[in-house]
């Protein structure tokens, strides 16, 4: 301490910073959607996942725009072709991406096609180029696709099947289907569930027996053959686009009592605490109880719960079309292009036919993986 000429002490001490406590405040400071990114980054499985989700439902629309063909176009002249590598050098010379032609010959050993590719005539790849007419994001109607095979050549990224269709093509269509038949079940699910758990915990009483009558009837059903039975009432005459949202509702209807029991145990616990009471006494209707202070706290489960429920909607779809009570061709869906692979005799000798089940396991563990994440950052607390 030294004294100023005016007689005031002043301490002469360097001042140090309290490092700790401005990171205390700076967390206090921060938004919730801040704290919840920061927390999900710490989640590496969880933010991988999310930015392959959001790639997946980024390409949708532009599906017939970055596929080769259009998903029923048929090549008679290549059945069950394999996969073709692109190929960017040439006798050792870099010519850009190309393919070699190939010519079909049929195997009488093993009563399978085989191709012979003639590699001293390269196929270059042309980009932006004319193919199949197709719908860019449904709506714009245009042939220009991102890459094709020139004239007299086939560039089968994955292979074609048994009616000489781009499986890669396929499966970029497909995912437009199936990707979405999740999103709209979950809406059908959560409208449901929702709605009907709040009723049953807010008000009680009778509302909330009938309700749980209900809920204990449908879990008591056996899943798959329920999904049989519903399914298979659908009209065989109806279109495509009429069978895929009937089997997302149908998936939306037989997923709310799961959630429609946890919304109601949480209101049951909620209904009673003070901050509710007094909007009741405020004069709040129960629409606007439940609406402003009950729901916000319960969303983190809910948005949990959607990204958890929404792979077991994509795998409910694709059962149903593996075995012909879903969607049928000439719509195009993972489940569509697995019920053309259940000859195990074909894809012993044509493997690559089964790969659009790759595309369902990879998408499922991404949903589950990026439920797992956002569950962890919602919920800090959780081990």
């Amino acid at each position: 301490m030294t004294m100023t000429p005016d007689g005031r002490y002043v301490d002469d001490q360097p001042y140090e910073r309290d490092i700790g406590a401005e990171a205390r405040h700076a967390d206090l400071d921060m938004s919730n959607t801040r704290l919840l990114w920061l927390r999900f980054k710490q989640h590496k499985l969880g933010l991988i996942s999310a930015l392959f989700l959001l790639l997946s439902y980024l390409m949708l629309p532009v599906a017939g725009f970055i596929s080769p063909y259009t998903p029923n176009e048929r090549q008679e002249d290549y059945l069950y072709h394999p996969p073709q590598w692109i190929h960017f050098f040439h006798e050792g010379k870099f010519i850009g991406p190309h393919v070699y032609e190939t010519t079909a010959q049929m195997n009488l050993e093993e009563f399978a096609w085989e191709y012979v590719a003639d590699e001293s005539k390269p196929a270059r790849l042309e980009f932006f180029c004319k193919g199949g007419q197709y719908r860019l994001a449904g709506l714009i109607k245009t042939d220009t696709h991102l890459f094709c095979a020139p004239e007299g050549a086939t560039v089968f990224l994955w292979g074609s099947d048994r009616l000489g269709r781009d499986v890669f093509s396929r499966i970029m269509y497909g995912a437009q289907l199936s990707l979405t038949v999740g999103l709209v079940g979950i809406t059908v699910s959560f409208v449901i569930g929702i709605v009907l758990g709040s009723i049953a915990g807010y008000f009680g009483g009778f509302l909330d027996w009938i309700i749980n009558r209900v809920i204990e009837i449908l879990r008591s059903l056996p899943e798959l053959p329920l999904w049989l039975a519903l399914s298979a009432a659908v009209p065989s005459h109806w279109g495509p686009v009429a069978v895929f949202f009937i089997i997302s509702i149908i998936l939306g209807i037989l997923d709310w009592p799961g959630l429609a029991r946890a919304v109601r145990s949480k209101f049951l616990s909620l209904r009673e605490e003070e901050f509710v009471r007094a909007a009741e006494m405020m004069g709040a209707k129960p629409s606007r109880v439940i609406r402003r202070h009950l729901l916000p706290n319960f969303l983190s489960h809910l948005i949990a719960s959607a990204t958890l429920s929404i792979p077991a909607m994509i795998l409910g779809e694709t059962a149903l079309s593996f075995l012909g009570l879903g969607l049928r061709a000439p719509a195009v869906s993972w489940g569509v292009m697995l019920n053309d692979a259940q000859n195990l005799a074909s894809i012993e000798i044509y493997p690559w036919t089964a790969i659009p089940m790759l595309p369902i396991v990879v998408v499922v563990l991404a949903f589950n993986f990026f439920g797992d994440g956002l569950r962890d950052a919602l919920d800090p607390n959780r081990s």
